[in-house]
């Protein structure tokens, strides 16, 4: 493994006219650490997003790149680059520059200080929904108050984390590799620092403008939790004590009251229907734990490496066996 103090490693997905800044504002910054390198993380990209990178790679052999096989998604992008990172301490960001690279000094400082993790905590949102902001508010609480593990509220994947937290998430040979969670399961001392996040330097972003965070949430409560299926069970219960009592007070003011009750009343249809939509709801439930059990145990490599640049020996291709 090549000696080297900081490794960055930046997911991308149609980023081309993000590259050229992105680099200009980190490279100098890195050159105060130490050494360092740029691991690319390239989902297969619809622009010119791998020429550029090839360019910065063929002028800097610390920039360097994964090439995807096919599109794997940011989790595991950014898990590919983490495991095949050589330095002492890793870095994760994005590339549009919504988080500023320049925070990488105060934090690596921090983590020199003591600390194996230290993430960056958002002040303000600038470019995000109401919406948004709202889901992933909502999503932290759920979470927190659901999940076996705290994961800090108002983050990202934007962070610093050492080489022992590095070798600890290779033992976790989960497919759905929600960062945020996997880096709180590993735990050791963790500090954050606060900053205002700005809008993105140019394009468009990948994830939906209004829910975009739905499904970042939904993977982090189903792969820490158990809670949707405890919920699912005692709505089981609650509905079916109103039901037997409810049926009671039929048969009570049926017999004692002489209450005539006609065949079809709404009643019973909103009942039918209040049910059905309780019982669908529970199979979908059931569905993403099963599905996720599915998941796992087919042990299918979490991405395929088609080819590298200036990467060296490859330390992790994705497989889980």
């Amino acid at each position: 493994m090549e000696n080297i103090d900081l490794s960055v490693v930046v997911p991308v997905y149609n980023e081309e006219g993000n590259i050229k800044e992105f680099l200009a504002r980190i490279t100098p910054i890195l050159r105060k650490i130490g050494s360092y390198e740029v691991i690319f993380c390239i989902d297969p990209s619809k622009d010119n997003t791998e020429e550029e990178i090839e360019k910065a790679c063929r002028s800097d052999s610390s920039i360097r790149y994964l090439m995807f096989s096919r599109r794997v998604g940011q989790p595991s992008a950014v898990m590919a680059g983490i495991l095949n990172c050589n330095g002492d301490a890793c870095v994760v960001i994005d590339v549009d520059l919504q988080d500023p690279p320049e925070l990488i000094l105060e934090m690596h400082q921090k983590l020199l200080d003591g600390y194996e993790v230290v993430y960056a905590k958002r002040r303000s949102r600038k470019g995000e929904t109401w919406i948004k902001r709202l889901v992933s508010y909502l999503g932290y609480w759920v979470i927190n108050a659901a999940s076996d593990v705290e994961i800090p509220r108002d983050t990202g994947d934007f962070r610093v984390i050492s080489r022992r937290v590095v070798e600890e998430l290779r033992r976790l040979r989960e497919s759905h590799g929600f960062l945020r969670g996997l880096v709180a399961l590993v735990g050791f001392k963790q500090g954050f620092i606060e900053f205002d996040r700005d809008n993105r330097a140019h394009g468009v972003g990948n994830y939906n403008r209004y829910l975009g965070s739905l499904k970042i949430g939904l993977n982090g409560l189903v792969g820490f939790s158990t809670f949707l299926l405890t919920c699912t069970l005692i709505s089981g219960i609650l509905i079916s004590i109103a039901s037997f009592f409810l049926a009671l007070g039929i048969v009570i003011s049926k017999l004692y009251f002489g209450q005539n009750y006609p065949v079809g009343t709404p009643t019973i249809i909103i009942l039918i229907l209040f049910m059905g939509g309780i019982q669908l709801i529970s199979i979908g439930i059931l569905g993403e734990y099963i599905g996720r059990i599915y998941e796992e145990v087919k042990h299918r490599p979490r991405f395929v490496i088609e080819r590298t640049r200036n990467m060296g020996t490859i330390r992790d291709t994705g497989s889980r066996d």
